[in-house]
């Protein structure tokens, strides 16, 4: 992701600030000669772009298997049709045994095929674009140069001199095992040989009965520039638990990377490491022996977003902040917010108060009302009584003053 990428960019730079490498003689001291950095060490790191493309490659080491074509189907069978309350699975033909009338063929049944039964013509093997292989690769090795990533991948290098680590050429003559263990330990990488020792332990599930019973961690990569199958670098190193060699002409993913996961240990031989600006290229050429290939290299030099973004020559010429936009505020309603009634008038609250007062009068008053029509003892006083005489003779006044004048009598 962008954060991820940022961090991985700030390590590039941070490997950047060291251009010279030292080169180590067998007895692990440093030797007078020293190599520029190669360019492909300050390629951007790609985690997405390195599991993607070791996802694929992995694939492509896989056997087809497939089961047998007439498995599960070797039965008479055939189905009974409708109309027998059973349903339409193909049975077993004829009679007097214990499987006459079993459903057959059907991945439900017993002894029949599998659901989608394997087949030796599925897709197997992924194409894999060549740029994107390259591109890995180049994200790989520039992984393997940041000590923080490669112990992050769970390698003991507290005791190497720096990294990326490169000794003499004088490595490419060991013939003798015992001598190449006595060189990793003056290195600095017993710890990472131990770690992979120790590791060894058997493996969970069935592969253990398939000729891979043990599983252990990586130990270094040995990069060399010229040896091969049968050469002394070759023997020497290729009995020593968790070591792996791999010559600079054939820097393979899934060793620089395995299980898609960056940062590994690797010792390089100096006439390999000078190689590799003649393999990848730089900044400024093209690769001499990868046709068309040119060196993926990080869009920004600083992913220091933030300090970019806040230095005095970037807010010197950004433009000024602009005020805050004053919005109106929402009217609201004073017949439904009583705060705001209160506002426009301040004898809401006392107004509401006598009508709730009244209200409550008027509850009391007919709840007695009705208490006294029910127990047959109702009260009337002569004051209702002058008041409900009063209504009467005005209502009677009224009828008189509007039937004047006319026919009605």
């Amino acid at each position: 992701t962008v954060a991820r990428r940022r961090e991985a960019n700030s390590l590039v730079a941070m490997a950047a600030s060291r251009p010279i490498v030292t080169v180590l003689g067998e007895d692990g001291k440093p030797s007078s000669s020293t190599l520029p950095l190669p360019a492909v060490f300050l390629a951007p790191i790609r985690p997405d772009v390195v599991h993607f493309v070791h996802s694929c490659m992995a694939k492509n080491s896989r056997q087809a298997y497939a089961v047998n074509v007439d498995a599960g189907k070797q039965h008479s069978a055939e189905s009974w049709g409708t109309g027998r309350a059973v349903s339409r699975i193909p049975r077993v033909a004829g009679g007097g045994t214990h499987a006459a009338g079993a459903g057959a063929f059907g991945n439900m049944c017993r002894g029949g095929r599998m659901f989608a039964p394997n087949k030796s013509f599925r897709k197997w093997h992924v194409r894999i674009n060549q740029n994107q292989r390259r591109y890995a690769v180049a994200s790989a090795l520039a992984a393997s140069a940041i000590p923080a990533l490669v112990m992050a991948r769970g390698h003991r290098i507290d005791s190497v001199e720096e990294v990326p680590l490169v000794v003499s050429d004088s490595v490419e003559a060991l013939e003798k095992t015992s001598a190449a263990i006595e060189m990793l330990g003056k290195v600095g990488a017993a710890a990472d040989l131990k770690k992979v020792t120790d590791s060894k332990k058997l493996r969970a599930g069935k592969g253990k009965m398939r000729s891979r019973r043990y599983v252990m961690r990586r130990g270094p990569l040995i990069v060399f520039k010229n040896g091969g199958k049968g050469s002394p670098i070759e023997r020497a190193f290729r009995n020593i638990p968790g070591v792996e060699l791999c010559s600079v002409e054939r820097l393979n993913l899934l060793q620089l990377a395995p299980g898609g996961h960056l940062g590994r240990f690797v010792i390089w031989t100096e006439g390999a490491f000078a190689q590799l600006d003649e393999l990848f290229g730089t900044r400024e050429k093209k690769s001499e022996l990868k046709k068309g290939f040119h060196l993926p290299y990080a869009n920004m030099a600083n992913a220091d977003l933030s300090r970019i973004i806040n230095s005095d020559e970037v807010q010197a010429t950004v433009r000024a902040v602009k005020a805050p936009i004053r919005r109106a505020p929402m009217k609201k309603n004073p017949l439904k917010n009583f705060a705001l009634m209160q506002k426009l008038n301040p004898a809401a609250a006392a107004a509401k108060r006598r009508a709730l007062k009244t209200e409550i009068n008027a509850k009391e008053k007919k709840a007695a009302l009705i208490k006294a029509k029910r127990e047959g003892t109702p009260t009337v006083t002569e004051k209702d009584k002058a008041a409900k005489k009063a209504v009467k003779a005005s209502g009677k006044a009224w009828f008189k003053a509007a039937i004047k004048g006319t026919d009605l009598v």
